[in-house]
């Protein structure tokens, strides 16, 4: 079952719960899924990896607009964001830990050739291709950067 066909069923699943929480977070992702098969160039399909992409995004904003209503003494806001992220991130692959992250860049770095900070663009490119969904772009740049400079 492709992503979008398990998101379907889980908002039937969640309607049946009367699971408030669970459900709207579902139905903005089938929202942006639906968009995202509308988009120019995508054929009227979501590949997977393109659904991935998008849950990441959502993901993202969601820490995001939780952290900003934190900053602004909102955690009512702050507390609704961070259980749509939750529902989120159960589509997401398992996230690596530091050290599985710093040993899959290691490899990257070994298959690339990369020697100097100079390659880090190289490295990135593989890199975000290759961990996109299992780890953040700012924590992926960071150890690459600690990864190079020795």
């Amino acid at each position: 079952m492709d992503l979008y066909s398990q998101i379907e069923a889980d908002i039937k699943a969640a309607m049946l719960a009367r699971d408030h929480v669970r459900l709207q977070a579902l139905r903005g992702i089938k929202k942006e899924f639906i968009e995202g098969k509308t988009a120019p160039g995508a054929n009227g399909e979501l590949t997977d990896d393109a659904a991935m992409k998008i849950l990441v995004k959502m993901a993202k904003q969601r820490r995001e607009s939780a952290r900003i209503y934190s900053e602004q003494n909102r955690p009512e806001l702050a507390a609704e964001e961070m259980s749509e992220c939750e529902v989120i991130e159960q589509y997401l692959p398992k996230a690596l830990s530091e050290d599985e992250l710093r040993a899959e860049l290691e490899k990257i770095i070994a298959s690339v050739g990369a020697s100097s900070p100079a390659d880090m663009g190289r490295v990135m490119g593989t890199a975000t291709k290759q961990l996109a969904g299992r780890a953040d772009g700012k924590a992926i740049s960071a150890i690459v950067r600690q990864l190079l400079a020795k």
